[in-house]
């Protein structure tokens, strides 16, 4: 998984690529903590780049909830498509993120 951020009238917008999987739980860690220093109030994890997700990059969507939970932060998911847009429905993660196509 590749990344790039950008803030912007107090959202951070993730723009992610590539393959979203067990392999980059340390690179995640490490974008949760340079979003946790921006002090946004909305964090948007722009997915719509993200080919395939395993059942770890859905729990690392959820750490990323909790931290933003912790600091009042909104965390939206956007632009899942294919088989990410697949999985999170079948994991029910409507009833968790706020979902924008």
């Amino acid at each position: 998984m590749n990344y790039k951020t950008k803030l912007s009238d107090n959202i951070t917008t993730v723009e992610m690529t590539g393959r979203f999987t067990f392999g980059d739980h340390s690179s995640f860690r490490k974008l949760i903590e340079e979003v946790r220093d921006h002090d946004s109030t909305t964090m948007v994890l722009d997915i719509a780049g993200v080919e395939f997700i395993d059942s770890a990059g859905l729990g690392m969507l959820l750490l990323a909830r909790d931290e933003g939970e912790k600091s009042s932060t909104t965390v939206v998911l956007r632009g899942a498509q294919g088989q990410v847009k697949r999985m999170l429905e079948v994991a029910r993660f409507d009833t968790l993120f706020k979902l924008e196509d």
